[in-house]
């Protein structure tokens, strides 16, 4: 029997220091959990603001001639449009129409800099080399770190250390000082609130963790409340609420793909997967993907059939959990287009219980990005 070695980030010896409860995670040993709990973590990042190492992301730089174009042939977004010391959320297509992976990409001048999810790095590294033209250069940074800040108080914790960053809006970026140590930071994240990403040198990243969390407003947080904020806000999780067999339209990532990308525009297609999803376009999907309230309080989970009055099997849950922020169930599915367009009664089927559900038009809470 082999045994998994563990990847560790730079903040391993900080996040035990402080009494994380630690997991495996794609590959690394990450923190679930601190001392307070997660639903007091996550209630942090609602009402003040909380810090993620989420340095077992992949960051990716990529350096040369005509990068826009050459990023624009493998997804169905705006990448020439995109204006300097701002970024874009982009989905790698594959020929099926299906997503291999979503990602963050910024214009950084010089260069574009990419962050992929964790599990998913070390593919989507090979498959960018070889669909990229060998004059754009790449390069994995593996000796830096990335720390997201977000919550309400984010935005003023982050002025007082780096006063460039008070005036950024959501999506910006910017390269700068904080507290003296070099940083690259987008204006970002993945909880539905204001807040920061921050890329700072592995050899750095104790001691900037170190300076935000000496602010009263800032608490560690774990993968435990990350997911259920990103639940609450209505975000996908990849490998959960989407993979290389859903495509963008199934998971009602719409507002994803660039205007100017679609069908009769002037850059349609001409990315993998492309006729795809101008077909589907134009026809729809057999299923989509929705967000449920739940009656009652019974946790709905991952995996759960969603049903009609007589049972018959019309989706399943791709994320579901209790919201701490609404103090009830959520629930993320995929759903039959057709029992939806036709507004069929929907439960989820649970231990032989029809738990009814009711589908929302929003997520469970507002989204809170400063957009100046």
């Amino acid at each position: 029997m082999t045994v998994e070695v563990l990847k560790t980030t730079a903040l391993n010896a900080l996040h035990r220091e402080l009494g994380a409860k630690m997991v495996p995670f794609a590959g690394y040993d990450m923190p679930v959990q601190y001392p307070m709990g997660v639903m007091k973590e996550h209630l942090q990042v609602r009402n003040a603001a909380g810090l993620f190492d989420v340095s077992h992301m992949g960051q990716i730089r990529l350096r040369g001639e005509n990068i826009a174009q050459a990023l624009e042939a493998l997804m169905p977004q705006d990448v020439l449009g995109l204006p300097l010391d701002r970024q874009r959320y982009g989905l790698l297509t594959n020929e099926q129409g299906g997503i291999r992976d979503d990602l963050m990409f910024a214009n950084c001048g010089d260069s574009f800099m990419l962050v992929v999810n964790a599990a998913c790095k070390d593919q989507d590294y090979v498959w960018l080399r070889q669909n990229l033209p060998e004059s754009i250069s790449m390069e994995m940074l593996v000796d830096q770190g990335l720390l997201a800040l977000q919550g309400p108080a984010a935005r003023q914790v982050m002025a007082g250390l780096a006063p460039a960053a008070a005036n950024m809006v959501f999506m910006d970026t910017l390269s700068c000082q904080v507290a003296g140590i070099d940083c690259w930071l987008s204006c970002s994240g993945y909880t539905g609130e204001d807040g920061f990403e921050i890329s700072v040198a592995a050899a750095d990243a104790e001691k900037l963790a170190r300076l935000l969390l000496a602010e009263d407003e800032v608490e560690f947080i774990g993968l435990g409340a990350r997911d259920s904020l990103r639940l609450e806000a209505g975000l996908c999780l990849y490998g959960h609420d989407m993979d290389e067999s859903i495509s963008p339209v199934s998971a009602n990532l719409l507002w994803a793909i660039s205007k100017v990308r679609r069908p009769g525009e002037a850059r349609a297609g001409n990315y993998p997967g492309a006729a795809v999803i101008a077909k589907q376009l134009a026809e729809g999907t057999a299923e989509k993907r929705v967000l449920l309230d739940v009656e009652g309080r019974a946790p709905v989970r991952e995996g759960v059939e969603i049903v009609n009055a007589e049972g018959s099997v019309l989706g399943r849950v791709s994320s579901g959990g209790f919201g701490p922020s609404i103090g009830r169930p959520i629930v993320m599915a995929y759903v039959a287009t057709k029992a939806l367009s036709q507004g069929e009664a929907l439960y989820a089927s649970v231990r032989g219980k029809l738990l009814p559900l009711t589908l929302r038009k929003s997520p469970f809470v507002e989204q809170r990005y400063y957009r100046g």
